[in-house]
């Protein structure tokens, strides 16, 4: 039987921060960030990074892991996540998987598919036509030989567009085809998955559009600004990349005016939470919970309890 793990995953301002804590504290549970954002030092306010005082009373695992210079990806994730993950089995306790990183999810429960190696020519002939006909024309060509993978992805994310494109014009298959006819390693955990969707779209909007003038307020452009004296970064790094990253990144650069960061932030966190939306509705095995009821932390509670029950031998209380 593979050990147990519990997966908390729902969009950007879902509250799965404030229930793994919750959670953390009640059962002998260690978060693991599932977020492809978290892993880079120096990225807190735009990432809502809990902060030290957090981290410091309740295992936190998976963050801070590179510079913003470097890449990191879901197979490296894999990796540092089993590792992680044997390391808090060793201590009797359970890995409870906490994020909206969906592509990690799956790349550590079904291990990655066998795509064909970059091809820097391909590549470049994909950044030619972008250059000329821009992103969102290459995201619309992506859409018509491969639906699936563009509505993923926003019309601007070149890095993963520029992917997909080159796998299907390398391999004469489309990336979604590939993902789902490669053999798959068995899961390396007996999981529990609880997707935290909304029942009121436009509330999670609004709370997007408070986190994101929230995180304006506490620094995100003066925190960019910073990254940017200490490293040398471009608009092309993944790090940069990241929602609300990208937007505060144009504004310093003269490329959208500062008059509308605010709008394109929100806009752009919509559109990941639609995104991420869309990776939970196709979680078959997950049990899903309204992140916007209340006692919303009671409510996952009562499930992760009789999951645990089963499966660790633990006689309730504190985690501690």
């Amino acid at each position: 039987m593979p050990p147990p793990a519990v997966f908390l995953l729902g969009p950007t301002a879902s509250g799965k921060t404030a229930v793994s804590l919750v959670l953390a504290a009640r059962f002998p549970l260690e978060i693991v960030s599932v977020d492809s954002a978290l892993v880079y030092r120096g990225m807190d306010i735009g990432t809502a990074k809990p902060d030290a005082a957090t981290r410091a009373a309740v295992p936190h695992h998976l963050i801070d892991v590179v510079e913003p210079t470097e890449a990191y990806s879901a197979g490296r994730f894999r990796e540092d996540a089993l590792r992680v993950a044997a390391g808090i089995a060793a201590r009797g306790r359970v890995p409870l998987f906490t994020g909206g990183t969906m592509l990690y999810e799956r790349a550590l429960m079904r291990g990655l598919a066998q795509l064909p190696a970059a091809d820097p020519s391909v590549r470049a002939e994909i950044d030619r036509a972008a250059r000329a006909r821009g992103w969102p024309a290459l995201h619309a060509e992506l859409a018509r030989v491969d639906p699936q993978s563009a509505a993923r992805l926003d019309p601007n994310d070149a890095q993963r567009i520029q992917r997909a494109l080159e796998v299907f014009r390398l391999s004469g298959r489309t990336l979604t085809a590939i993902i789902a006819g490669e053999g798959r390693a068995p899961a390396p955990f007996a999981a529990l998955t609880i997707a935290l969707e909304p029942a009121d779209r436009a509330a999670l909007h609004r709370r997007i559009e408070e986190r994101f003038r929230a995180m304006l307020a506490a620094g995100l452009v003066e925190e960019v600004r910073a990254l940017r004296a200490r490293h040398a970064l471009d608009a092309g790094m993944p790090s940069m990349r990241a929602v609300g990253y990208r937007q505060v990144w144009e504004t310093l650069e003269g490329a959208a005016p500062a008059a509308t960061l605010e709008a394109r932030g929100i806009a752009a966190t919509r559109q990941l939470a639609k995104r991420q939306l869309t990776w939970l509705r196709a979680m078959r095995e997950a049990e899903r919970v309204d992140c916007l009821r209340p006692r919303l932390a009671e409510e996952v509670a009562g499930r992760v309890g009789r999951f645990l029950e089963t499966r660790v031998p633990w006689t309730g209380g504190s985690a501690a």
